[in-house]
C-alpha cells in the first residue's frame, strides 16, 4: 500500500488542522519539547556547545602570532672575530630570529637543539673573517627541521637578511692595499609594498573568519540533522505528541536553532574576533542582515537531511565529508577561478558557499551591502527551497505517521 498523499483535501486545510493543533498543544508546549530534546541528548550538545566552543580555541590557537618571530637559534661561531660578532649582531636584531644559546661544537649544538627545542643552528664557518677581506663568499649553514617550513623558512629569511646586511657594510669599506670597494649599485626602480585584505599577512585574519563561518554551518547540520533523525524516529503518535503536530514542531525546531546560532554567531565573529584581533570592517546591521538567511537556510537543510537520513550516524558522516570539498570551494584557500565551473556552480547549493563569499566581502574587502546581493539572494532562494523541501517531508510524515482510528475518524467526519 502506497502512502496517502501528503495533502489529501488540499494545502489549505491541512495547515490550519496543524495550526489549531499547535494551538491545542500550546506553543510553550512545543517550544518546551523541542528545547528539551536538545539539551537533553549529549550528541547534540557535544556537537552545537562543545563543537563551536572547542574549535573557537583549538583552531586558531596554533595562528594567534600569525607569522613567526623571534625564533630561537644556537649560534655554533668557528671563527670567533670582529666579523663574525657583527654577523651574530645583525642576526639577533632581525624580528623573525634571536640568538638564543652558544655552543663550542656541532655535536654541543645538535644536543641543545633535540633537548631544548630550538628552532634552528646558525653555523658561522671557519675562515670567515679572512674569506670575507678576500672577496670571496664564505657559505653560511642553518640546520633545521624544515618540516615545520613557517618556521624554517622565517629562520632562513632572517639568517639571509643579516648576511646582506653585513655584506652591504663591507662593501663600502676600504680593502686591503687602500683601495674603497666600489658602492652597491642601487636597484633601478623602488618598490613600496603595502598588503591589502590580509595586512598582517598571516593565516589568522585570512581564514579563521571564513573558517568560523563553516564551523556553524557544519555543526547546525549536524545538532538539527540529529534531532530529526533521533527523536523524531524514536517518538509515537499519542494524545501529545499526534502526527498533525510535526509541522509546527519542524517550525519551532528551525527557529530554535536559529537562535541558539545566532548567539554562537555573536560569539566567534564578535567575542573570538576581539580576542584574536581581527579587523572588522563590516557595520554590523549589514552583518546581521547577511547573516539571517544563512542560519535559515542552513537550519531548513539540516531538516531536510534529519529527515531523509534512516539513521542519526549518517547525518554525522555526510556532513564531515563534505566539510573539505566546501573549505576549496568556498574560494578562500584555493583560488576561485581554479576552481573547474561545474563544481563551482554545484558548490553554491550548500548555504555555506554564498554565506562565506558575503561575509569575506562585507568584512574582508569593505565592501557595500550591494556588493553582496548575488549570495545574499541566494541565501534567500536556498532557505526557501529547503524549507519547502522541509515542508514537504513533514508534512508526509505527518500523514504516515497518524494512527489508523484518526484516519478512519476523519473520513467518516469527510
Amino acid at each position: 500500500l502506497s502512502p496517502p498523499p501528503p495533502f489529501p483535501h488540499g494545502p489549505g486545510p491541512f495547515i490550519s488542522e496543524v495550526w489549531r493543533a499547535s494551538n491545542d498543544m500550546s506553543l510553550a508546549s512545543l517550544i518546551w519539547r523541542e528545547w528539551r530534546a536538545i539539551f537533553s541528548d549529549g550528541a547534540v550538545l557535544l556537537t552545537v556547545f562543545g563543537g563551536v566552543l572547542l574549535y573557537s580555541f583549538l583552531y586558531p590557537l596554533p595562528y594567534r602570532h600569525q607569522t613567526p618571530r623571534e625564533l630561537p637559534l644556537i649560534v655554533v661561531d668557528l671563527d670567533p672575530g670582529q666579523l663574525s660578532r657583527r654577523l651574530q649582531f645583525l642576526t639577533d636584531a632581525s624580528p623573525h630570529v634571536r640568538l638564543a644559546r652558544t655552543a663550542y661544537s656541532l655535536a654541543e649544538a645538535e644536543e641543545l637543539l633535540t633537548r631544548e627545542g630550538l628552532a634552528g643552528i646558525l653555523v658561522v664557518p671557519e675562515n670567515f673573517h679572512g674569506d670575507l677581506l678576500a672577496g670571496r663568499r664564505p657559505t653560511l649553514t642553518l640546520a633545521g627541521d624544515a618540516r615545520f617550513f613557517l618556521v624554517y623558512g622565517k629562520a632562513v629569511e632572517g639568517m639571509s637578511g643579516a648576511a646582506a646586511a653585513l655584506g652591504a657594510e663591507l662593501s663600502t669599506q676600504p680593502r686591503p692595499g687602500g683601495k674603497a670597494a666600489a658602492p652597491p649599485q642601487q636597484p633601478a626602480v623602488g618598490l613600496n609594498l603595502s598588503p591589502v585584505f590580509n595586512p598582517g599577512m598571516g593565516y589568522l585574519t585570512y581564514v579563521i573568519p571564513a573558517v568560523f563561518l563553516l564551523i556553524l554551518h557544519q555543526t547546525l547540520l549536524i545538532g538539527i540533522g540529529l534531532i530529526g533523525a533521533g527523536h523524531d524516529r524514536q517518538s509515537r503518535p499519542d494524545s501529545d505528541d499526534a502526527g498533525r503536530t510535526m509541522l509546527a514542531r519542524g517550525l519551532v525546531r528551525l527557529l530554535s536553532f536559529v537562535a541558539i546560532y545566532w548567539l554562537l554567531a555573536m560569539y566567534l565573529l564578535g567575542l573570538c574576533f576581539d580576542f584574536y584581533q581581527i579587523p572588522r570592517l563590516a557595520e554590523a546591521g549589514e552583518l546581521q542582515l547577511a547573516l539571517l538567511p544563512f542560519l535559515l537556510g542552513a537550519a531548513a537543510l539540516g531538516l531536510c537531511l534529519g529527515l531523509l537520513l534512516p539513521h542519526r550516524e549518517l547525518v554525522v558522516l555526510v556532513v564531515l565529508l563534505s566539510s573539505m570539498p566546501l573549505i576549496f570551494l568556498a574560494g578562500f584557500i584555493w583560488p576561485v577561478e581554479a576552481i573547474p565551473a561545474p563544481l563551482a556552480l554545484v558548490g553554491w547549493v550548500v548555504p555555506v558557499i554564498p554565506g562565506i563569499r558575503a561575509f569575506l566581502l562585507l568584512n574582508h574587502f569593505g565592501a557595500d551591502f550591494s556588493a553582496i546581493l548575488l549570495p545574499w539572494a541566494t541565501l534567500w532562494l536556498q532557505s526557501l527551497i529547503y524549507g519547502g523541501l522541509a515542508w514537504y517531508l513533514l508534512a508526509r510524515k505527518a500523514k504516515t505517521t497518524t494512527p489508523p482510528e484518526s484516519q478512519a475518524s476523519r473520513g467518516r467526519v469527510n
